[in-house]
């Protein structure tokens, strides 16, 4: 923990954009929380990383993390979606996409590697959360964590319609 607090202490340091997928989830301190411009856990990770019970809502649970420095928190809902909550911004929902799943090993690590991606290459928040919430739907028409990960090409034309 301390190694990646120094990590992200560096980037910010540097004007790097964070990502943060806190997975598998354990308590992050407030300090890592700070220098953490996006976190991107799954459901459940969001409700232990709040220190909430299974049953609170994602919303309560997005609020406690963007009270403890965290400047945005991209939640990953499976076939639902994707959900965004920023302090003083109404939240963003983005439906989830009907796709024939094959297999849902590294959906998550799909959405946040195309996430990034996108914010490297520029894109604002919403729009990236759009592209990798597209990648993580194509991904799990794939089998397997690297053979699902959609190319660039087959996210914008997912996007495109």
């Amino acid at each position: 923990m301390a190694a990646l607090q120094e990590a992200f202490a560096i980037a910010h340091a540097a004007g790097a954009l964070t990502v943060l997928n806190p997975a598998p989830a354990c308590a992050l301190p407030d300090g890592l929380l700070a220098l953490v411009d996006v976190l991107t856990p799954n459901e459940s990770e969001l409700r232990l990383l709040a220190g909430l019970a299974p049953d609170a809502s994602a919303g309560a649970a997005a609020q406690v993390l963007l009270g403890r420095g965290a400047k945005a928190v991209l939640v990953t809902l499976g076939a639902e979606g994707c959900m965004l909550w920023r302090a003083g911004v109404p939240a963003i929902h983005l439906a989830g996409r009907r796709m024939e799943v094959v297999d849902t090993i590294g959906a998550g690590d799909t959405f946040t590697g195309a996430l990034a991606a996108a914010l490297a290459r520029g894109a604002p928040l919403p729009d990236a959360m759009e592209s990798a919430n597209a990648a993580a739907a194509l991904s799990v028409t794939g089998r397997g964590a690297i053979a699902g990960m959609p190319s660039r090409a087959r996210v914008e034309a997912l996007l495109r319609g």
